[in-house]
C-alpha cells in the first residue's frame, strides 16, 4: 500500500509539472500568435503557430484526461481506506462496548473499594490496585483510539469530497479545452485555404527562401573550410618549427660530443709527453649520432585543434540535449530535415537547422561558451552570427541586429543580437549546429521544453 501511494504521489507530481509547463508553453504560443494574427492576410507564420498551438492544446487535453484517470485511482484508494477505517471503528466500538459491559457487571458483583480492602496483605492490595488502574487505562486508551479513527475517517471523507470537486472541475476544463481545440482547427483550415489561394505568391517566396538558404549554407561552409585550412597551416608551421628545433638540438649535441672527444685526445697526449712515452696515434673516434627522440603520439583530433579547442569541443559535445535555447521564449516552428510544404502539394522543404518563432524584439543568446568566428548579412536570412566551440559551430540567422564582433569570446546565454520581424509580422530565429562541415539536428542538442 505504501509503495502504491508513493508511486501515485510521484505520478501526481510529474503530471502537475507537465501541466504547468504545457500551460506556460500555450501562453507563449498564444502571445506569439496574436502578433502574427495582427496582419490582415493569412501567413505561413500564422499557420505554423496555429499548428503548434493545436499540438499543445491536444497535449493539454491528454494531460487532463490522465488527471481524471489518476483522480479515479485516488478516489478508489480513499474509498478503500475509508472502508478499512469504518471496519476498524466498528471493531473498536464493539470491543469498547464489551469492556464497558464487563466493567459494569463486575461493579455490580464486586465493589471496587471492597475488592481492594478485602486483600489478604499489602502486596495483594497493591496488585489489585494496579489491575484496576490498568483496566481503567485500557478503557481510556480504547476511547482515544476510537476518537483517532473517527478523526481519520472524517479526514478521508473530506479528502474524497475535495477530490470529487477537483475531478468535476478538471472534467469541465477538459470540455472547454476540447471546444477551443475545435475552434483552433477551424481557424487553421481557414488560414490554409487562404494560403492555397495565394499559391503563386507562396512559390515566389519559396524560391527566394531557397536562394537565401543556399547562400547561408555556402557562406557557413566556406567559413568552416577556411578555418580548417588555417588550422592546417598553423599546424604545418608549428611542425616545421618543431622539426627545426629538433635538428638544431641534435647538431648541438653532436658538436658538444666532438669537442669532448677532442679534449680527451689532447689530455692523453700531454700525459704521454710527461712520461717520455712516444705518443700513440689513435684513430679519430667517430662521434655517434644522437639517438632519435621518442615522441609521444599526438592525441589531438584529426581536425588539428589546439589543447584549448579540444577541451572546449569535448565539453560542448558532453552538453548535448542540455543546451539552453537561443531565445528565452518561443517554439520550434520548422524542424530539421526534409519535409512536405505545409500548403503546396508535392513540394518538399529542406531545413538545415530549426526555426524558432518568438516574440518581436526578443534577444538572441549564444547557447555555449565560444568565439565569434563569422558575421555577415544574407538577403532573406538577415544578419548571421557563427560561433566556434572547438570543431563545433553554432549559427544564428534572421537577426535584426548584431552586438558582437569577430574574434570576440562569448559566454553561454550572452546576448549576441535581436531577432528580426519580417513583413508578415513573424519573429523567427534560425538556429544551426555544425561539426566541421557536417550539419546536425539542433533540436537534439537543446534542453527539452
Amino acid at each position: 500500500m505504501a509503495s502504491e501511494v508513493q508511486a501515485q504521489q510521484r505520478n501526481r507530481q510529474q503530471l502537475e509539472k507537465e501541466k504547468k509547463q504545457n500551460l506556460q508553453k500555450m501562453s507563449q504560443i498564444r502571445n506569439i500568435l496574436q502578433q502574427t494574427s495582427k496582419q490582415k492576410q493569412a501567413t505561413l507564420g500564422q499557420l505554423k503557430a496555429l499548428n503548434q498551438e493545436i499540438t499543445t492544446q491536444t497535449k493539454q487535453i491528454n494531460l487532463l484526461s490522465e488527471d481524471v484517470k489518476l483522480m479515479n485511482s485516488e478516489l478508489r484508494e480513499l474509498r478503500q481506506a475509508s472502508e478499512k477505517l469504518q471496519s476498524d471503528l466498528q471493531k473498536l466500538k464493539k470491543e469498547y462496548a464489551g469492556m464497558v459491559y464487563n466493567a459494569d457487571k463486575r461493579r455490580r458483583q464486586i465493589n471496587p473499594l471492597g475488592f481492594l480492602f478485602s486483600s489478604d496483605n499489602f502486596n495483594q492490595l497493591v496488585a489489585r490496585y494496579k489491575y484496576l488502574q490498568q483496566y481503567s487505562e485500557a478503557r481510556h486508551g480504547q476511547v482515544r483510539q476510537i476518537e483517532k479513527v473517527q478523526g481519520d475517517l472524517l479526514g478521508k471523507k473530506q479528502a474524497t469530497e475535495r477530490k470529487k470537486r477537483q475531478q468535476q472541475t478538471t472534467l469541465e476544463t477538459s470540455i472547454d479545452e476540447s471546444k477551443r481545440l475545435e475552434t483552433l482547427k477551424e481557424e487553421k483550415n481557414r488560414v490554409a485555404q487562404e494560403l492555397v489561394a495565394k499559391e503563386s505568391d507562396l512559390r515566389t517566396e519559396l524560391a527566394e527562401g531557397r536562394r537565401a538558404v543556399n547562400q547561408l549554407e555556402s557562406a557557413i561552409t566556406d567559413m568552416i573550410r577556411r578555418e580548417i585550412r588555417e588550422r592546417a597551416e598553423r599546424e604545418r608551421l608549428a611542425r616545421l618549427a618543431r622539426e627545426r628545433a629538433e635538428r638544431e638540438r641534435i647538431a648541438r649535441e653532436k658538436a658538444a660530443a666532438a669537442a669532448a672527444a677532442a679534449k680527451a685526445r689532447e689530455e692523453g697526449k700531454a700525459e704521454d709527453i710527461a712520461e717520455n712515452k712516444p705518443a700513440e696515434t689513435k684513430p679519430a673516434e667517430a662521434v655517434p649520432d644522437a639517438p632519435a627522440p621518442t615522441r609521444k603520439p599526438d592525441t589531438r583530433s584529426s581536425t588539428l585543434l589546439n589543447d584549448e579547442e579540444v577541451a572546449l569541443a569535448t565539453s560542448f559535445a558532453a552538453s548535448k540535449s542540455r543546451l539552453p535555447w537561443p531565445v528565452s521564449r518561443g517554439f520550434i516552428s520548422d524542424r530539421f530535415g526534409r519535409k512536405p510544404h505545409p500548403v503546396l502539394k508535392g513540394v518538399m522543404l529542406e531545413n538545415q537547422g530549426v526555426d524558432i518563432q518568438t516574440s518581436a524584439g526578443e534577444a538572441v543568446r549564444t547557447v555555449y561558451d565560444g568565439t565569434v568566428q563569422y558575421t555577415t548579412y544574407v538577403t532573406g536570412m538577415g544578419n548571421i552570427v557563427a560561433i566556434q566551440h572547438g570543431d563545433y559551430y553554432t549559427v544564428y540567422a534572421k537577426l535584426k541586429s548584431v552586438s558582437v564582433g569577430v574574434g570576440q569570446r562569448v559566454k553561454a546565454r550572452e546576448s549576441i543580437g535581436v531577432v528580426a520581424t519580417d513583413k508578415d509580422g513573424v519573429s523567427e530565429v534560425q538556429f544551426q549546429v555544425w561539426k566541421n562541415t557536417s550539419r546536425m539536428n539542433p533540436e537534439s542538442w537543446l534542453i527539452a521544453r
